[in-house]
């Protein structure tokens, strides 16, 4: 019995139950648990494929509240952008990696904080510029959902309708970034069904979540992702400096 397999799949059910409440963490939290287990070059695109499988499944439970135009509007530059950054990311050493990863993530809780205090509205093109920079990141460092989350909440979604857009709009990069991966060799047959392993357990979560996202407070969303991104990154780079 492969009990890391079994422990990949535990942390990818309350992972996905989590970002199907939030709207983003799955990445955060299930990153350090597949860099342990298979090491940081193979824990990424292992997490592009298990996130386009997460994205789906919000996408699936909340269809009928996508907006599309922003949709269309923050993948039609985020996703060559992705591709670009999945690319840059295949030439980084592995240590550099988690370093990066790790200062990404907990650098991600003041940035979050400041644009959180910034109360203003954002259009269609503000998500095309916030989809080009997002979506290169995403190529480089896994999970940008503290970004993308306050980018849709700006243009005036919430609940059921930001959940399905922004799972539709990441959707379009972590395909972008997998193909990118695949394309360069990195996303070989066994790396592409620990994905999908993975993936199952967080679409399973994001079914769960749907019942609890009315009820979510939003000091409770916020402690949460702070929560997380720190405890992931010091992980992150715990893993790196070992």
């Amino acid at each position: 019995m492969d009990y890391g397999l079994i422990f990949v799949l535990a942390v990818g059910l309350v992972a996905g139950t989590i970002s199907g409440i939030v709207g983003t963490g799955s990445s955060i939290m299930l990153l350090p648990v597949l860099v342990y287990e298979f090491g940081p070059k193979e824990a990424v695109p292992i997490m592009a494929v298990a996130a386009v499988m997460a994205n789906l499944s919000r996408i699936l439970a909340w269809w009928r509240e996508v907006d599309w135009r922003a949709t269309a509007a923050y993948s039609v530059t985020g996703i060559p952008a992705a591709a670009l950054g999945a690319r840059t990311l295949l030439t980084l050493p592995s240590h550099a990696v988690d370093i990066a990863i790790g200062l990404f993530l907990i650098a991600m809780v003041p940035i979050r904080h400041g644009l959180a205090r910034r109360q203003f509205t954002i259009s269609l093109w503000h998500l095309a510029l916030g989809g080009a920079l997002i979506g290169y990141l995403t190529g480089i460092v896994v999970s940008t959902g503290p970004l993308s989350v306050p980018l849709f909440l700006f243009y005036g979604l919430s609940k059921g309708a930001f959940l399905a857009t922004e799972a539709a709009s990441s959707l379009g990069l972590y395909i972008s970034k997998s193909v990118t991966f695949e394309r360069f060799g990195a996303l070989t047959s066994e790396v592409l069904l620990k994905g999908v392993i993975a993936g199952s357990a967080l679409m399973a979560g994001a079914f769960v979540a749907k019942r609890f996202v009315l009820k979510l407070d939003a000091n409770v969303f916020r402690l949460v992702m702070d929560g997380i991104m720190l405890l992931a990154g010091l992980s992150m780079l715990v893993n790196a400096f070992a």
